[in-house]
């Protein structure tokens, strides 16, 4: 399974939703859509900032994570952006993948 980190912003609806159920319901709605799905959360938190909510989670494969995605922000509720996570290993493999790339302005 491939890691992601979600990042959501709550929307002055969601933040209304987040006051009247509190964290711990809310945390439990994200971890059964997740699970749900066939994922699984590592770790999730609220924060002060940018951002309201953080999840670290391994869902089956991209598809999955769109599904995820979609399903959250299509209430209006929240907007959220997905971040891929790759171990150490994983970029070790990557930084020895042949690719070929030519800069731009270089012939």
């Amino acid at each position: 399974m491939a890691k992601y980190l979600f990042q959501a912003t709550y929307t002055a609806q969601g933040m209304a939703g987040l006051s009247e159920q509190g964290g711990t319901e809310r945390a439990e709605v994200v971890r059964a859509l997740i699970e749900n799905a066939g994922g699984r959360v590592e770790s999730l938190y609220f924060a002060i900032g940018k951002h309201d909510l953080f999840v670290s989670c391994e869902v089956p494969d991209n598809m999955t994570t769109a599904a995820l995605g979609i399903a959250a922000q299509a209430t209006g509720g929240a907007r959220a952006e997905v971040i891929p996570l790759l171990t150490p290993e994983e970029i070790d493999e990557a930084a020895q993948t042949p690719v070929t790339y030519q800069p731009p302005g270089q012939a």
